[in-house]
């Protein structure tokens, strides 16, 4: 092997070794499904327009929102980086394992942060900058924070976790209007079994790092299955809304119950078990829980945006 084959290859792993630490930071994964959701409000706010969905406007929204929410990630983990030390799920990254620097990763968070809502700004519209940085400002002041007091903080950062939709929508149209809410509520209440069903399955860790999810703080996970269930049950109503206000047709309408009805039905497996929070039975129909949910979401917007209706 030449001398300068071996450097070559040495900074190739490297920069993928960095890359992959970039990707962990900043949740590419969790960051992939927020553009999505997105790209969804983007896509009715510019028919509401009465623009294309498919334009230069669409590439700055979902830079931008990407941006932020990869930022957000970054400065997340920095505040969290002793609690994902302490949790097996979480040792592994970046900073607890000291890949990356505090510096280094603080330095990436506020640059994509603020980059990416004054890029909005100037490329969209000030309002939708606006609106992404207070997103992120809430995640991070309220939810953050909260994770470590109170089961509360669940419902609290659920009304970031709901923005992506708005987000996409005032990028398209600059405004915020009656679709807008039903998307925000679409997402606001997805993400109750979504989030619990994590925790759910993550009791332990949770506990283990001084997380305060309900799955930790109560004992018998009979709370946490009936909130499951209830939130399950209340997005059947909510998913049809776009239908109803004409946003969506009638086969999104029958494909929105009959995924609502199948995420219901997981939900209710597991609060009709009435196992303990640690059962392998439990943890298995909770993990079915969460599946369904990851595959809930997209399946109803990529519905809702198949049979959107032109207003």
């Amino acid at each position: 092997m030449s001398t300068m084959t071996y450097p070559l290859s040495l900074f190739r792993r490297q920069a993928t070794s960095l890359l992959r630490d970039y990707a962990e930071l900043m949740k590419a994964r969790v960051t992939t499904l927020i553009v999505m959701t997105a790209w969804c409000g983007y896509y009715f706010g510019a028919q509401k327009a009465g623009v294309s969905s498919l334009s230069w406007g669409l590439f700055h929204a979902l830079l931008g929102i990407g941006l932020v929410s990869s930022g957000t990630a970054a400065l997340n983990e920095v505040m969290e980086y002793k609690v994902d030390g302490h949790m097996r799920r979480t040792a592994q990254r970046p900073l607890p394992t000291g890949r990356m620097s505090l510096f280094h990763a603080t330095t990436a968070g506020l640059v994509a942060t603020l980059g990416g809502s004054l890029y909005l700004a100037v490329f969209t519209n000030p309002l939708t900058g606006l609106l992404t940085f207070l997103t992120s400002v809430v995640y991070l002041a309220a939810y953050t924070p909260l994770k470590r007091i109170s089961p509360i903080c669940t419902f609290v950062g659920a009304f970031p976790g709901a923005m992506p939709g708005v987000l996409g929508w005032t990028a398209a149209r600059g405004q915020l209007e009656w679709g807008t809410l039903i998307l925000f509520a679409i997402l606001f209440v997805w993400q109750f079994p979504h989030f619990f069903s994590i925790a759910w399955l993550y009791r332990e860790d949770y506990a283990q790092g001084g997380i305060r999810m309900l799955p930790v703080v109560e004992e018998d996970g009979r709370s946490t299955a009936r909130r499951i269930v209830v939130y399950s049950l209340i997005l059947i109503p909510l998913s049809v809304l776009p239908s109803i206000f004409g946003m969506a047709g009638k086969i999104y309408m029958v494909g929105a119950i009959v995924l609502g009805i199948a995420l219901f039905y997981f939900g209710a497996r597991l609060a009709f078990l009435k196992l303990p929070l640690n059962s392998p039975r439990s943890k298995m129909f909770a993990r079915h829980v969460l599946q369904a949910t990851v595959i809930y979401l997209p399946l109803l917007f990529a519905l809702m945006m198949s049979n959107s209706l032109k207003p």
